[in-house]
């Protein structure tokens, strides 16, 4: 293994969520009266902590207005939940087979709250997979780097030995604060083009993708892409 620590983000890079989030937040906006959103304008802030993304979202908004939401949202969210979400083609058999590297930690960096994060934890049982996690409402949203900062010291490892997998432009942005290695995978929530100027070592178009990458030999798979393209390899 290249990496002593790889941190995923979760919806939209593990798991199938968009359209539930961008189906919950529109019915919370409706409930609230405040005015329709385009699915575009809610895809483009996933991954963010839920205050952060509600800002965003409907810049105007009084604080009581922005909890109403909050609320609402969450209510929305929590009901969905009795119909389960998947995981990305290749995500369970991959985390399973990385969990078994005696040299690697697995870590979660995520926009959920933590009480989300371990809801859906338990009801996927996923949560045996990882050393470690963060939530938004714990620390800082993204893209401020302090959940990989933390992520770090919990694990006790440096920047250089961690790689951070991501869908989003938040993801591939945090990382690069602090100069560590990004994965953007292509199937999420943000176009291939946004992820490019962040310049992540992959562009990954499906997580088999990325798990071919992790166990060939980087000196073979990072291959020079030309001139004016950004990042080192892509694989899909």
């Amino acid at each position: 293994m290249r990496y002593r620590l790889v941190i995923f983000d979760w919806d939209g890079t593990l798991m199938d969520s968009a359209a539930r989030i961008v189906a919950c937040m529109q019915a919370a906006v409706h409930d609230i009266g405040w005015t329709p959103l385009s699915d575009a304008a809610v895809r483009d802030i996933i991954g963010l902590g839920l205050p952060e993304a509600i800002a965003k979202l409907c810049p105007g908004m009084t604080a009581e207005q922005r909890e109403h939401l909050r609320e609402r949202y969450a209510a929305h969210f929590v009901a969905a939940e009795r119909e389960p979400l998947h995981f990305f083609d290749g995500v369970a058999s991959g985390m399973m087979r990385l969990r078994g590297e005696s040299s690697l930690q697995l870590a979660v960096a995520t926009g959920k709250s933590r009480r989300g994060l371990d809801r859906i934890f338990t009801s996927t049982g996923s949560g045996e997979w990882f050393h470690a996690s963060r939530t938004a409402d714990e620390t800082l949203s993204k893209p401020h780097p302090r959940m990989l900062e933390e992520l770090l010291a919990e694990t006790r490892l440096t920047p250089e030995e961690a790689l951070m997998v991501g869908d989003t432009e938040y993801d591939m942005e945090m990382a690069r604060a602090l100069g560590m290695d990004r994965v953007a995978v292509t199937y999420g929530v943000h176009a291939r083009e946004r992820l490019a100027r962040s310049e992540p070592v992959l562009m990954a178009d499906t997580f088999s993708a990325l798990m071919d990458w992790l166990y060939v030999d980087h000196h073979d798979a990072v291959r020079d892409t030309g001139p004016g393209t950004v990042g080192r390899s892509e694989i899909s």
